[in-house]
């Protein structure tokens, strides 16, 4: 019966062999091995490749964040769904409901990811995905509309949790944030095409519903606006047809298509092989990711570390909670985050990341954006849904800093750098819609000030907190707690999320109240990470202990050290010396 390589390596480390045992050197040479960020990218194609259209799952997330604001905007969805249209109420809950739907799938998706993989879990969601998208394309009452928004917020809730935890499994550590960063430009991009997509087929049979019957609804900017219950012919629109606003929302369809059919392809995350047991596939599956044989030094090293880290995690689980089932076995994880500081910190620090990266207002101006645009001076129907794809625009390119620089400088730097500037633009759109926002036109300039900060602003927070948002969660948490951590931290951005884009449509017709509570979430971002968050720049996903202040015990340090000897490894392998 053939050996697994960890009972080889076990094996020649009690015959006192130097076959598979693993030297300071080899550490040595593993950590410094391969270009830093960026650059470190390009080194292992295969890694980039597997991580672009892993990221898929990014896009879909961005691109119904995207769509669903100019859906809204569109006269021919107005006259379909006159209600949600007109009431700002409603018009949240349209919103929100998904969002609310993947807090809940985010949270879910935990133990379930646990179980079954991260692969299976990314197939499985993109089949509810489907299911959700064609109910949104196809309905025909506000039921089918809301049913559609909440399945596909499960799915999405439950991909934004396993996504960046696949890529960082599956990454080094020299590159793990430029890898990561890649979900944040995918969500960026779907956002982008989402926009002009929307922008384009909202110019099919015109932009106007009927465009014989003058607007009879309220002012804006001293014009009136389309009603959807007095500007609507008996027969329904006669200029732009349901396809405007039917066709961007089924596209998503494609995407989702492509991205569940490629994951059958696509390798198993090897700690997860490790931590069920199925060491020969694990190494054969890191094998495959480095590009490097099976019996490659630096390969073998790094397979022995992550055995070492789920046995020794598997163990302390075990002797503290000796006769737990399986349900009792999910609680315990949940009760071991909080279970110390240095753990809590983690939950503390993911969580904030992801609420700051919500309540600092950037989903306000996608959900809302040709609102907002309309609300500055803007023509509602069409230079506000072109400047909201230039927004799109600016917003993907200005992630592109990040994954050069992320594993560079580091995540403190951009996130203080990021938090400084979206609170001063902030302040200042804030300050111009208070004085003159009740008056545009006879204060262009003071208008055109205000949006081209609205567009720094997108800059400032999209090189920084948009893409560090997801990098921070997915390499804080051991690898044992690392899916219960992750999903915690993923529902926490998603449940903000819902309450942005609950309150927003309120908060938007209170002069510049809006802008002025984002600006003091991103002075609190700011002051949080100059006082609180640790640089986890270049470390491994088993050595961020260390930057918590997680210190073990005498009686776990002997425990590591049996462990590492055992395997052939040198104790700092796992104590970080």
């Amino acid at each position: 019966m053939p050996q697994s390589p960890l009972s080889n390596s076990i094996e020649s480390k009690q015959e006192g062999g130097n076959g598979n045992s693993v030297s300071d050197s080899d550490l040595v040479l593993a950590g410094s091995e391969g270009r830093v960020g960026f650059r470190g990218l390009f080194e292992n194609k295969f890694i980039l490749g597997i991580s672009l259209f892993s990221t898929l799952g990014g896009f879909l997330f961005g691109y119904d964040q995207g769509v669903v604001s100019n859906v809204l905007a569109i006269e021919s969805f107005g006259a379909k769904f006159p209600a949600i249209y007109t009431n700002a109420t409603l018009k949240g809950w349209f919103v929100s409901t998904l969002l609310l739907a993947a807090c809940v799938g985010a949270n879910v998706n935990g133990p379930v990811c646990d179980k079954i993989g991260r692969k299976v879990d990314i197939i499985c969601n993109v089949v509810i995905f489907l299911l959700g998208s064609s109910l949104q394309a196809g309905a025909t009452s506000p039921v089918y509309l809301f049913a559609g928004r909440a399945v596909a917020g499960l799915a999405i809730g439950s991909l934004t949790h396993v996504v960046p935890m696949y890529l960082a499994e599956i990454s080094s550590a020299k590159i793990r944030g430029s890898l990561v960063s890649l979900q944040q430009l995918a969500i960026t991009f779907g956002i982008l095409v989402s926009y002009w997509i929307a922008y384009g087929t909202s110019h099919i049979g015109g932009t106007r519903c009927a465009p014989d019957i003058p607007y009879t609804g309220a002012l804006l900017n001293g014009r009136p606006t389309f009603d959807p219950y007095t500007d609507v012919p008996p027969g329904g629109c006669t200029g732009q047809t349901q396809a405007s606003w039917r066709v961007p929302l089924a596209f998503q369809i494609f995407p989702a298509l492509c991205l569940g059919i490629g994951m059958l392809f696509m390798p198993y995350s090897p700690r997860w092989l490790v931590e069920r047991g199925r060491e020969e596939e694990a190494l054969e599956e890191l094998s495959r990711l480095r590009r490097k044989p099976a019996d490659n030094r630096l390969v073998h090293t790094e397979f022995l570390e992550i055995v070492a880290e789920v046995r020794f995690a598997r163990e302390v689980m075990k002797a503290a909670y000796p006769n737990a089932g399986s349900v009792r076995q999910i609680i315990n994880k949940y009760l071991e985050l909080v279970s110390s500081w240095p753990k809590s910190k983690r939950i503390i620090v993911g969580c904030l990341t992801m609420m700051f990266q919500q309540f600092m207002g950037i989903n306000a101006l996608i959900y809302y954006a040709p609102t907002i645009f309309g609300q500055l001076g803007l023509d509602p129907n069409t230079t506000s849904l072109f400047a909201t794809g230039v927004f799109g625009i600016v917003n993907m390119l200005a992630t592109l800093p990040a994954i050069v620089l992320l594993d560079s400088l580091g995540r403190r730097p951009l996130l203080i750098s990021g938090a400084a500037g979206c609170f001063i633009c902030l302040a200042i759109v804030g300050s111009l819609v208070t004085v003159y926002g009740k008056d545009w036109e006879a204060h262009a300039v003071a208008a055109r000030i205000a949006i081209v900060f609205v567009f720094v602003y997108d800059v400032n927070f999209s090189y920084s907190w948009a893409p560090i948002g997801w990098v921070i969660p997915s390499e804080i948490f051991p690898l044992h707690l690392r899916s219960t951590g992750i999903s915690i931290t993923t529902s926490t951005t998603w449940l903000s999320n819902f309450v942005v884009g609950l309150i927003t449509p309120i908060m938007l017709n209170v002069g510049g109240m809006a802008y002025f509570i984002f600006a003091g979430f991103s002075l609190a971002a700011l002051l949080s990470v100059l006082f609180f968050f640790p640089e986890t720049k270049g470390r491994t996903l088993e050595e961020t202990d260390a930057a918590f202040g997680d210190n073990v015990t005498d009686r776990d340090r002997e425990h590591m050290e049996g462990i590492c000897r055992e395997l052939g490894l040198p104790d700092r392998a796992l104590l970080n010396a």
